[in-house]
């Protein structure tokens, strides 16, 4: 039996040091940039959806304005007919009027309805495109921050290592403030970047 032997640590040199900060800094945000892009991804597909919702709902709508433009030129035809049709004709135009005009008071509801419905999908798109905006800036901070932290380890400078983890806060906050709905959304840099 061998006595157990006790390893004294090697103390770090500097550049040790600063390489393994680095090392724990890409690995800490390469694993929120995966889970931030799964959330993203999801994201963006809702917005498709969304966006699809949107487009079929005002098809639908401008189809009943249609229909609408139609039973209203129909009834003016209407009139027009009665007036050379013989005077025994008049109760069947009473019922055809009346059932014009049924139509379009149907299609005045119907109309309203999918235009209230189509600017809720566009309102819906909107809330999901600014959930979108924070975490597509996290994905550009952590994406600047592991670059910075590359030229860290690189040229050995504790500076770059500082900047990187700038970087990395912004890049988190946006992924919290995504995560958590917070109203946080730096407007002229997601116009500047559109």
């Amino acid at each position: 039996m061998h006595p157990p032997t006790t390893e004294t640590p090697v103390p770090e040199t500097g550049k040790e040091r600063l390489n393994s900060l680095i090392a724990i800094t890409v690995a800490v945000l390469a694993a929120l940039m995966g889970i931030t892009k799964v959330k993203d991804d999801n994201i963006v597909q809702a917005m498709q959806q969304a966006k699809i919702n949107a487009v079929d709902t005002w098809g639908e709508y401008q189809a009943k304005k249609l229909k609408h433009h139609l039973a209203e030129h129909s009834l003016t035809q209407l009139d027009a007919l009665q007036l050379i049709a013989p005077t025994n004709s008049v109760s069947q135009f009473a019922a055809l009027r009346q059932g014009y005009e049924a139509k379009i008071v149907r299609y005045e509801i119907e109309e309203r309805e999918l235009m209230a419905k189509a600017r809720g999908f566009e309102a819906e798109y909107d809330k999901l495109n600014y959930r979108d905006d924070q975490f597509d800036l996290s994905d550009a901070a952590l994406s600047v921050a592991l670059c910075v932290l590359a030229t860290a380890s690189l040229a050995n400078r504790r500076w770059l290592l500082v900047l990187a983890w700038v970087f990395g806060a912004i890049g988190i906050i946006m992924a919290i403030a995504g995560f958590l709905r917070l109203n946080l959304h730096p407007d002229w840099l997601v116009n500047i970047l559109s």
